[in-house]
């Protein structure tokens, strides 16, 4: 059930144990238990710079992009990453409590409506391209992709904040 890590890595197999846990068979046939799949840069471009890294956080593996690595290892990687990574994204935010904080914000996400509580407006942080990072008083992260293309409803409730 192992397979190969792309072109420059081709001696480099993955596979799951029986527990489910990803295991990464090196170049020596080392095989190395509860490897994690890390994304370098996440929000800004999460199919470059992903890195297989051992149980106590040292890096085996280095894949420039998810391209690279295809079938049932890049199945497993995704899996992987998915199962570790919630990051809603906001579409829409229909109200907020107050324009003080702390307010609680009922927003649409990509993973359904939902209430949370923003503490400050630093708990808002603005990333290249317009997007932001929302930060709830239980410190989920909450995605904004692009500010402007969110309605305008969204625009003038978080131009209170920003």
């Amino acid at each position: 059930m192992s397979t190969d890590i792309g072109q420059a890595l081709l001696a480099l197999r993955l596979r799951r144990n029986n527990f489910g846990r990803l295991v990464l068979v090196d170049a020596d046939g080392v095989s190395h238990e509860n490897v994690i799949p890390v994304r370098a840069f996440p929000i800004g471009a999460p199919d470059h710079g992903i890195s297989i890294v051992s149980s106590d956080g040292h890096e085996l593996a280095w894949i420039d992009r998810l391209q690279q690595v295809g079938g049932e290892v890049r199945s497993l990687i995704e899996e992987e990453l998915a199962s570790r990574e919630f990051m809603p994204e906001i579409v829409r935010i229909d109200s907020v409590s107050t324009y003080a904080t702390p307010s609680d914000w009922t927003v649409q996400t990509s993973r359904g409506r939902t209430t949370f509580t923003l503490r400050g407006e630093e708990d808002i942080r603005r990333l290249p391209q317009s997007a932001l990072l929302v930060a709830d008083s239980h410190g989920i992260q909450f995605l904004v992709r692009d500010l402007k293309a969110l309605d305008k409803h969204s625009r003038k409730i978080l131009d209170r904040f920003l």
